[in-house]
């Protein structure tokens, strides 16, 4: 069964963040990962969205999601993430 990461970023510096966006598509090709959604525009239907960018990313199952997240490559993309941002990251399935 498929699982998705689900993430709610808030960027305080888009230089730095361009490396981070530049990193993240490799580090999930061997875990078999894929953007669902990623980035703007985002319209609240109900509700308020409060956050700079939204991120879904899909997998094959919970743990290559999780093998993804904790992987080595994925860890130095993410040092550079939160230099640039914050963020939320939920994962689902």
């Amino acid at each position: 069964m498929s699982a998705f990461i689900l993430g709610e970023v808030d960027i305080h510096n888009m230089e730095v963040y361009e490396d981070y966006k530049k990193l993240t598509p490799g580090s999930l090709e061997p875990f078999g990962g894929k953007f669902v959604i990623r980035g703007l525009p985002i319209e609240a239907l109900e509700g308020e969205w409060k956050h700079d960018r939204l991120v879904l990313l899909e997998f094959p199952n919970r743990e290559k999601a999780l093998e993804w997240y904790n992987s080595e490559t994925y860890q130095e993309a993410k040092k550079i993430r939160k230099k640039a941002s914050s963020a939320n990251f939920f994962i689902v399935g």
